[in-house]
């Protein structure tokens, strides 16, 4: 990976953002070769940027910050974890949990906490994106960043209970 890779990450997610405004509005031969080449080098698909693009242009979030920092958050996992090597696994969207449930009241967590795992470790089905809009509303009712989540998640590993005790900590804080 080169020293300036998240400069070549923003100028994707800028011609992304223009291809969308000027109506190419379908993942389909949505970004050329070359930056496919280089997000899967980093451990990103085409809907890594595409859900983002859309969302930016449609709802005004995530903003292109939040968008480089949940894909640093990808790439370091990528990198580190997973040795450079993509999963062959994707997450199936229909075993989320309901958009209503909660835990210890805190609605969406037990929603948002696999699809933070299946972000870090970029097997998310095309059908689901991190940081969509309902993620937004969860990471802005309970003050957290999308980016510190994943960093929580992915230091708690498979420990569910303590990314919920982190969560309700900061709740309370908030």
């Amino acid at each position: 990976m080169s020293y300036n890779y998240h400069s070549k990450l923003e100028k994707i997610w800028r011609d992304a953002v223009e291809r969308y405004e000027k109506g190419q509005c379908s993942p389909e031969g949505f970004l050329a070769e070359e930056d496919l080449q280089f997000l899967a080098s980093i451990g990103m698909n085409v809907m890594d940027v595409f859900d983002f693009a859309e969302d930016w242009v449609c709802e005004g979030a995530p903003d292109l910050a939040t968008f480089l920092l949940i894909h640093d958050a990808r790439r370091d996992y990528f990198l580190r974890e997973q040795e450079g090597r993509a999963s062959r696994h994707r997450m199936d969207s229909a075993t989320l949990p309901a958009k209503s449930e909660d835990i210890e009241g805190i609605r969406w967590l037990p929603r948002i906490i696999p699809k933070a795992r299946a972000k870090l470790r970029g097997e998310l089905p095309t059908d689901t994106m991190y940081c969509c809009g309902g993620d937004r509303n969860f990471f802005q009712t309970n003050d957290l960043h999308p980016s510190e989540f994943l960093a929580v998640v992915r230091d708690a590993g498979d420990d569910d209970q303590a990314i919920i005790e982190w969560v309700l900590k900061r709740s309370l804080e908030s």
